[in-house]
């Protein structure tokens, strides 16, 4: 093999602006061409770069001529690129158009110049694909049933983006489904989003660094020809590991307490935090990742000091006010203004009780007698057995060989999942050939089994029209699984139309 040459979209973001100073730590065996938007600022920040050996495609992801000249040639195609939330949370339009619309783009251009044998593409996927797995369903794995949280078009996207991956066709792909990224730009945010993260939440986080080492070690395998069949055409979850999980309450008792903030009621209201529907879960399986590419080096202690870090001479001076009498409800007031200022805005939860958005009280808090109920942070109980967790059936036996799956198997799934396998016969261990099924609202589409038993996937139809879980849960026990724990069994039928689907976007 010759020099390798790499594409990489959202070089200018966090995972990837990091992830093309790993690579070029490569340059001597690997060409690196990125695809940017040429603001102002993009131009400002790759310009140290391109004496380095980088490559800068100057476009934008939702034209298919820029993405087709950064596809040319190829090797491997690392699409880190995305309109994430929260802004993908106001700009749905907008995070289907970049998330789906750029990875529809990508497989198109590598088919259309011949390059299907040629180039590798690396998708990544995100960790909001599953929803909230909210304790009793605090651990998850790859296969798990997909439930992006209601009004999340970010999460949205980017299954319609992964279902577009795996049914490609294509010999060489992987979907990395990555997790919240700790670092700078995470302790930086200030969003309403803040308060979405339910207090009773885990992330496996990762660091942006991790991640970056990720990608630069991904390619390198590759290269010396490492990953094989039981690497590409698979799904993957990205986690940091152990020393990685962390629940939202315990962040939050550790940063406050780390500038003498002992006493979380001094900056924080509980009844400010939604109490369902976010993301996030802890991983049973995402050592399988790291036993390929050996990325792992960050704790979540790399978070803490980023965060105190961005207070600067702020962290010094709260720590000492609050050694004295009175200085923690001081130093904490300024804070609690703060927070509840960003609570009130468009999509906050302080202004979906203010305002009684019925809608939004419901997904987010059950209805506004449960949020009466949330007790105050002296009289909170957070969560503490996170060792504890639920089996997620995959209505089969996963633990068999893929070699050896048959029709049976698969039509044992179908119907665990409320539906049916119309087809009648399968190649045994073909896990990349459709299907024909039925979901159990009398939709008919075509699946591979990768997508539906592996990737946790079932019917498009009901994907782009509502989030009609409630309804799902009734006929579907495989999906019940992840909604029934956390939610009112048989109480609740909210069913919330989607403004956007991939339907709506132009190739």
């Amino acid at each position: 093999m010759g020099r390798q040459r790499v594409f990489l979209t959202g070089a200018t973001g966090t995972m990837g602006f990091l992830g093309m100073q790993e690579l070029l730590k490569d340059k001597g065996e690997l060409d690196l061409v990125v695809l940017a938007r040429p603001s102002d600022r993009n131009k400002r920040i790759l310009a140290p770069f391109e004496p380095k050996g980088l490559e800068i495609v100057w476009g934008d992801l939702t034209s298919y001529e820029d993405v087709k000249k950064g596809v040319k040639d190829a090797d491997i195609v690392l699409h880190v690129g995305a309109f994430v939330s929260p802004q993908a949370d106001y700009h749905p339009k907008t995070a289907m158009e970049i998330n789906y619309g750029s990875t529809a783009r990508i497989i198109k251009a590598m088919q259309e110049l011949g390059q299907e044998e040629k180039t590798k593409l690396v998708y990544i996927g995100t960790v909001a694909e599953t929803g909230d797995r909210l304790p009793p369903i605090h651990w998850g794995r790859i296969g798990d049933p997909l439930k992006p949280s209601i009004y999340d078009y970010y999460a949205v996207s980017k299954v319609a983006a992964e279902r577009c991956v795996i049914e490609s066709g294509l010999p060489g792909w992987v979907s990395l489904r990555q997790t919240g990224i700790i670092g700078p730009a995470m302790a930086a945010i200030e969003d309403a989003i803040m308060f979405h993260n339910c207090l009773d939440n885990v992330l496996e986080y990762v660091s942006d660094r991790d991640s970056a080492i990720l990608l630069r070690n991904l390619c390198a395998k590759e290269r010396s020809k490492e990953l094989g069949n039981d690497f590409w055409q698979h799904i993957f979850n990205i986690g940091g590991g152990e020393s990685c999980r962390i629940s939202t309450y315990a962040m939050y008792e550790h940063l406050f307490g780390a500038i003498g903030i002992k006493d979380l009621s001094n900056v924080l209201e509980m009844n400010w935090f939604a109490t369902r529907n976010f993301h996030g879960h802890y991983y049973l399986d995402s050592d399988k990742l790291q036993n390929f590419l050996h990325f792992r080096h960050d704790s979540i202690q790399y978070f803490y000091d980023a965060y105190l870090k961005s207070l600067g001479p702020v962290a010094y001076l709260s720590k000492f006010i609050t050694l004295f009498p009175g200085g923690q409800k001081a130093v904490g007031k300024a804070i609690k203004e703060r927070f509840l200022k960003s609570a009130r805005t468009e999509h906050g939860t302080v202004h979906f009780i203010e305002d009684d958005m019925l809608p939004q009280i419901e997904t987010y808090f059950g209805s506004r007698k449960e949020w009466e109920k949330i007790l105050p942070a002296k009289d909170f109980k957070p969560y503490a057995k996170w060792d504890e967790f639920l089996n997620i059936d995959h209505g089969y036996d996963d633990t068999k060989p893929e070699s050896t799956l048959t029709i049976t198997d698969v039509k044992k799934a179908a119907e665990f999942r409320g539906g049916k396998c119309l087809s009648s016969n399968m190649a045994t261990g073909d896990w990349k050939t459709k299907l024909a099924f039925r979901c159990g609202f009398g939709h008919e589409f075509k699946a591979s089994p990768r997508l539906v038993l592996e990737g946790g996937h079932w019917c498009p139809a009901c994907e782009r029209e509502s989030w009609n879980y409630s309804s799902r849960a009734k006929i579907d026990p495989f999906f019940a699984q992840v909604w029934d724990p956390i939610h009112h069994k048989g109480e609740e039928t909210q069913a919330i139309p989607k403004s956007v689907s991939e339907l709506d976007v132009t190739i």
